[in-house]
């Protein structure tokens, strides 16, 4: 029995369709927001900052008809990392978590930003395509709601010659434009199965990871330059305190003493400010009030360093043979 066998619910309808979606692309292209969009809530972190998703995350949606229907279709987001060159441990980390998901799709969504024309980034991530999919491969040209009218013919065109796709869709993650058309081409790709996962079920997460990524998502919000790429969070408590409170206790790694300095802030402001807004978020993701303690620490050269990388979840599991 293999690992989408046991979830096998006693009844489906006929042509019941479910699968692994695997969104790829380069950073900063809106997976992530994309994913958010279709699930109605936020799963996964986003922010201005190029190589914000470190992890793979999974965001299930579990679709209907109408509320009193048998269940149509699981579609199984596969949020991963942008595809870029890396620069040290962590970013090899992140490659490998993306290229990792693509031979293990039903369906490929390879999301681009059609508001600038390929870059190199775009063309080797098509190739990469190419070598390791076996499954229908989609075009999501995404951001159109920043491309002047008179050149969306020409860089879609241009996208488009980049790969033998299945099918294409110029869309607006952040707008809604054709979002809902490209979920029906993603559906009608997906091969018939069972319900992977419950139908209330929208994440493989825990909450105790969710809470890390918002903090940190905060940390990325306020903090520029060389501090977003060197920041890492660890939960260190998460425990219940009665019905309507939530105690959280968290550091946040940072590699040199300058930047630690930096997420503190004059007087504690700065790390005052990430802990208000992080606290907000995760309250409205518990549902509970949170009592949220942060610690700013420093772990020198922690990106290079396969063993700190371990302890901070920054580790690929061993590939089966």
């Amino acid at each position: 029995m293999n690992d989408r066998d046991y979830l096998l619910p006693d009844e489906l309808p006929p042509g019941h369709r479910s699968g692994f979606v695997a969104v790829v692309g380069k950073p900063n292209v809106g997976k992530s927001t994309l994913m958010n969009a279709y699930l109605g809530q936020k799963i996964a972190i986003v922010s201005e900052k190029p190589q914000t998703t470190r992890n793979r995350l999974l965001g299930i949606l579990t679709l209907r008809r109408a509320q009193e229907d048998p269940v149509d279709a699981q579609v199984i987001f596969v949020d991963t990392p942008g595809i870029h060159g890396p620069r040290h441990k962590l970013g090899e980390f992140m490659v490998e978590t993306a290229v990792r998901a693509i031979p293990d799709a039903d369906v490929v969504v390879f999301l681009v930003d059609v508001s600038t024309l390929p870059k190199g980034d775009d063309v080797q991530i098509a190739e990469l395509i190419k070598e390791k999919c076996q499954v229908p491969v989609l075009l999501a040209l995404n951001k159109v709601d920043l491309l002047a009218p008179e050149d969306v013919q020409s860089h879609a065109e241009v996208y488009q010659a980049l790969g033998d796709f299945a099918g294409w869709m110029l869309i607006s993650a952040t707008r809604g434009d054709n979002r809902d058309e490209l979920l029906e081409l993603i559906v009608s790709h997906l091969p018939e199965g069972p319900c992977y996962y419950p139908e209330e079920q929208v994440t493989d997460q825990q909450e105790r990871f969710i809470a890390a990524e918002l903090i940190r998502e905060a940390v990325l919000r306020y903090t520029h330059q060389e501090i977003p790429h060197a920041v890492a969070v660890m939960v260190e408590e998460f425990k219940e305190r009665g019905p309507e409170m939530t105690y959280i206790a968290a550091n946040i790694f940072v590699e040199k003493d300058s930047q630690k300095g930096i997420v503190i802030g004059q007087g504690g402001r700065m790390l005052k400010r990430i802990g208000q807004e992080a606290r907000e978020e995760i309250e409205e993701m518990v549902g509970t009030r949170v009592y949220l303690e942060l610690w700013v620490k420093v772990k020198k050269k922690w990106r290079r360093d396969e063993d700190e990388l371990r302890r901070l979840g920054y580790a690929l599991p061993k590939k089966r043979r």
